[in-house]
Formats: C-alpha cells, sequence, structure tokens
C-alpha cells in the first residue's frame, strides 16, 4: 500500500514539475500556521518535487553533474544537506503525539528523538509548511528551531583526514602513558573509522594478551567483520561456575558515532585501569566485560562515506530503494508490538521476520553459543543517541514490569547520579517504554499512540531471553543542541561520565553501597557519614507506571 502510494505522489510531481518555479515563490515562511486548503496544496509541491527526484535518481542513477565524486567534501556535503533543518516540537498530550507520528509517517520524516516533552524531527525547509498544515494549532504553536543549517553542522562534525594517524602499536604505547581521561590521548581526539577501531583493538590483545581477547562476533550482510574486545582474568575464577559477563554495545545506528567512541573509551579505560583500581582489578576477576563498539559495520561504515545521517544497516529489503533495517527493533523478543515492522522505508523498520536482520541475529547466536560455553550474561549496556538517559526494560510495552523493577529503577538513579556527581550533566531515568520521565510529573504514561514502537530491542531480548536482568540502554549525549552530529571536543567527556557510571555499575554488581561509596569518596567522608548521606536521586523519582 505505502509503495503504490509512493509510486502515485511521485508520478503527481511529474505531471507537476512545471509549475515548481512558480509555486517556490509562493511558498510561506516557516511560521506559518494558516490550514487553508488551497494554500496547503501549493506547499506540497516543491516536496513532491524533491520526491520525484529522488525516486529518478534511485532508479536510473545520478546525473553526472551530480556526481559527488568530483566535488570537494563542503560541496557534496552542502548539496546533500542543503536546505534541511531539525525542529523540536514540545508534546503536552497523547492527542498531540498522535497527530505527529501520522504526519511524520505520511511525509516519511526522519525522528531524531522522542520522548514524553518533546520530539525532534530532521527535514527539508520544503517539508516544513506542509508538516505544519497536518498538525493541531496547539502543535503549530510549539516548536522551535534546533538545527538551521544542517549541512553547516554535518560539515563541523566530519573528522579531518589530516587529523587521522596511522594507529601503531608505537603510538598506543606512548598513549600509555596518559591518564584515562586526558585529552591529549591521541585515539580519542577524534571520531575513528571502522578500520582504524579494528586496527587499535587488535593492538590493545598484542600489548594486554593476559586479559584482553579480540574475537568477532560474526559478519554484517555486507560481510564486515562486527570486531569484539573480551575484558577478564578468567582464569582466576573457578572454571566450575558460569563466568558472569557484561556486554556493551554501541553503533546499533550507524549516525550514532559517540555511542562507538565511549564504548572504545570504556574498553580503554577498565583495561588501563587493571591492577591500579581495586575495584576495577576485582571486577575483572569476577567478570568478562565484552566490548562490541560497532554492532552495525555497514551502516556505520556509509556514514562516513555516502550518508553522514545513515540510521539502519545496508541490509536489502522488500523495495529496492528502501534499503536497511533498523537492528534495535529486529531482535525476537515481542517482535510483533513493532507497529512499523511493515514499512521497509521507516527508520524503525525492523524486517519482515524477526532476526531478519543479520547483524541481530549474529548477536543472538553469538549469545546463544556463549551460554552453551558456561557463559551467564547479567547485563546488557546498550549504548546509543541522544537525549541522555538511562533506560530499563521492557521497551515493548508500558503495561508489564519486569519482575525486578525496584532494583532495576534503583541501579538506574544511581547511574543517573554518578553521571552527575562525575561531570555535573543531568540523565533522566524512565522505562525504555517511555522515553523519558519527568519526575515531576504526575498522568498518564501509555500513549494512545507512540512516535516509535520500542518491539524487538536488544535490551528485552537480553534481559527476557539471556536472563541478563541489570541490562540497560543509555542514550548519550546531548539533549538535542547538536543531536547526533555531536562534537569531537565532546568525545573524551562523555567517556568519562559513562565511566564513572559503568564503575558504580560495577561496584552495585560486586555487592557494594555504591552510591553512598561513591558520595564517600566526592565527599572525603568517613563510612557513618556515607550512610548518613540521604539518596535524594532516589527520593525525589516518581516513577509512573
Amino acid at each position: 500500500m505505502r509503495f503504490a502510494t509512493t509510486t502515485v505522489v511521485a508520478l503527481l510531481a511529474l505531471f507537476h514539475s512545471a509549475d515548481t518555479a512558480n509555486i517556490r515563490s509562493q511558498r510561506a515562511t516557516y511560521g506559518s500556521t494558516s490550514t487553508d486548503r488551497d494554500t496547503g496544496d501549493r506547499r506540497l509541491f516543491p516536496y513532491l518535487t524533491r520526491l520525484r527526484d529522488n525516486v529518478i535518481e534511485r532508479v536510473f542513477g545520478q546525473h553526472p553533474t551530480k556526481d559527488s565524486s568530483q566535488s570537494s567534501p563542503i560541496e557534496s556535503i552542502s548539496r546533500q544537506y542543503a536546505n534541511q533543518v531539525v525542529l523540536r516540537f514540545n508534546i503536552t498530550s497523547p492527542s498531540e503525539e498522535a497527530a505527529l507520528s501520522k504526519a511524520t509517517d505520511r511525509l516519511f520524516l526522519d525522528v531524531w528523538a522522542f520522548n514524553h516533552d518533546f520530539v525532534d524531527i530532521r527535514l527539508h525547509s520544503d517539508e516544513v509548511a506542509p508538516l505544519i498544515s497536518l498538525l493541531p494549532r496547539s502543535l503549530q504553536l510549539s516548536y522551535s528551531t534546533l538545527v538551521t543549517d544542517l549541512a553547516a553542522a554535518v560539515y563541523e562534525s566530519v573528522p579531518s583526514r589530516n587529523s587521522e594517524r596511522s594507529i601503531t602499536l608505537e603510538g598506543v604505547h606512548a598513549d600509555l602513558s596518559v591518564r584515562p581521561g586526558a585529552g591529549d590521548n591521541v585515539f580519542f581526539q577524534d571520531y575513528r573509522s571502522l578500520s582504524v577501531i579494528i586496527r587499535w583493538m587488535q593492538l590493545l590483545e598484542v600489548m594486554f594478551p593476559a586479559f584482553v581477547e579480540y574475537t568477532k562476533i560474526g559478519q554484517s550482510w555486507e560481510g564486515r567483520d562486527i570486531p569484539a574486545l573480551r575484558v577478564g582474568v578468567s582464569g582466576q575464577s573457578s572454571n566450575s561456575s558460569p563466568r558472569k559477563t557484561i556486554v556493551i554495545t554501541g553503533g546499533l545506528h550507524g549516525r550514532e558515532w559517540i555511542s562507538t567512541s565511549t564504548v572504545n573509551y570504556l574498553a580503554w579505560s577498565f583495561i588501563t585501569s587493571f591492577g591500579k583500581e581495586p575495584m576495577i582489578t576485582k571486577l575483572l576477576v569476577e567478570f568478562d566485560i565484552v566490548f562490541i563498539p560497532v554492532v552495525n559495520p555497514d551502516g556505520f561504515e556509509y556514514t562516513w562515506n555516502v550518508d553522514r545521517l545513515w540510521r539502519k544497516s545496508r541490509q536489502q529489503t522488500g523495495l529496492r530503494y528502501c534499503r536497511g533495517m533498523d537492528l534495535d527493533h529486529a531482535f525476537g523478543y515481542e517482535w510483533d508490538s513493532a507497529r512499523h515492522q511493515t514499512d521497509p522505508c521507516s527508520e524503525s523498520y525492523g524486517g519482515e521476520q524477526p532476526f531478519q536482520a543479520v547483524e541481530a541475529e549474529k548477536l543472538a547466536e553469538w549469545a546463544r553459543n556463549q551460554t552453551l560455553h558456561n557463559v551467564n550474561f547479567v547485563s546488557l549496556i546498550d549504548l546509543h543517541s541522544y537525549s541522555q538517559q538511562v533506560l530499563f526494560p521492557y521497551a515493548y510495552s508500558c503495561a508489564i514490569e519486569p519482575p525486578n523493577i525496584e532494583n532495576l529503577t534503583e541501579l538506574a538513579a544511581g547511574i543517573a547520579k554518578s553521571i552527575r556527581l562525575a561531570s555535573g550533566e543531568s540523565y533522566s531515568v524512565a522505562s525504555a517504554c517511555e522515553g523519558a520521565v519527568s519526575d515531576e510529573k504526575d498522568g498518564e504514561t501509555d500513549f494512545e499512540q507512540r512516535i516509535e514502537s520500542g518491539g524487538g530491542s536488544a535490551i528485552d531480548w537480553f534481559y527476557h531471553e539471556m536472563k541478563a536482568h541489570f541490562s540497560y540502554q543509555i542514550k548519550l549525549r546531548d539533549t538535542g543542541s547538536y543531536g547526533f552530529l555531536l562534537p569531537r571536543e565532546h568525545i573524551v567527556p562523555t567517556g568519562e561520565e559513562i565511566f564513572s557510571a559503568m564503575k558504580y555499575f560495577g561496584d552495585y554488581l560486586l555487592g557494594n553501597n555504591g552510591i553512598e561509596k561513591l558520595l564517600n569518596e566526592e565527599n572525603g567522608n568517613g563510612d557513618d557519614a556515607a550512610t548518613a548521606a540521604p539518596n535524594m536521586e532516589l527520593r525525589r523519582r516518581n516513577f509512573r507506571r
């Protein structure tokens, strides 16, 4: 049905292409809230014309004059993202969310972030007026522009090729003299390509063979390795009991570069802290941590070479020109609850059946195989961006709570507090089904129609199928100023605050008083003072169920 609609729209655009120039001159400005039918129809034609051009290029290829291979990076980016913006709509009711959900579906728009308070949408300037015309008046008056020039923002986020240096054993050895978190650790001064990341991971195994192992989870749709580092001193634990294991993933969505860099930062910090920090040393004796920085290598590579804002994998779907699947909607647990599953053009399309996405299937196969070899998964920490949230299962529904909900919420609150104490950044805490919960608000929690379904998520599958009962999705910086285009200057600060969160998390798993101990270390007080310190983070949270 959607394919037929798209075809008809494209044909309409072809018939009306001669009028485009005149229509563009009549287009209303961004802020207009008029719903006049004639004006609304005129506003749609620039959008239809662009859709026509996109369909023609997908079928027949680009015109030689548009071949980006002959263009400079600035020209290529400027053309690809020209006149695109990111808008934020403030949401105050379920009916507003339902209206915005229908409108974004109808216009095939890219939703960057959503929660109970706001929705961020990327779109072409020509699409602003058609979108506004489909919304109730309350939403027409409650939006702002987060990114006014997307092309410029993308260009600023692209790493300089001149800053790339060859990652060598000598270079990594030199970085060993730099404490974790120091800004002059060269590897974390910029975002790194997949080939550089893999070479760096392999060098870590060479340097720390006693407790670091480079491995592969499997291969992607296009045949790329899904690299991983297993860190832990398993030889010092009892061989008769299952090896407790934490999995930390990033890069399920190609454009979320900060998630990949943060997984790498965590791996580096844990490795270089072993033998120096007692808690981390003890944790790596009792637990293995598996770091998987790029679960979606095809999508990640595509963001480096073609489209910086590509989200999904690159797997072929039933519609030739709508490639890719959302890996975080492709896992088998409650897969049917994802209501966008039937639309391959949707950014949250999870396939025609569970685990159709190759990368999700490979991760699940690897996890199942590990359990057959004396591994006991206790946690999946799945890093994403953006919006600064700590989310716990279940993602698929707010009507069902996991059995250990109190432990999950308490630990999530402690994770958020450890971040705030480390960097001053505020991370909200919520069930993954909700997006985000404002602590002070009361009221309805289950919206009539959500912007994006949570069915088939990685944390739900690991929690339910692998019994990893301390699984979380953490959405990293920022809260919208940069979105997915977080500047390189945030790599180390983001890594540091999440490293603090993971130290608290590890301390909790070891059975210590995590938040009280953290407060004690922060304030330099004794045990009595730490115990007496009120846990305000937990007290003031009123989780809506």
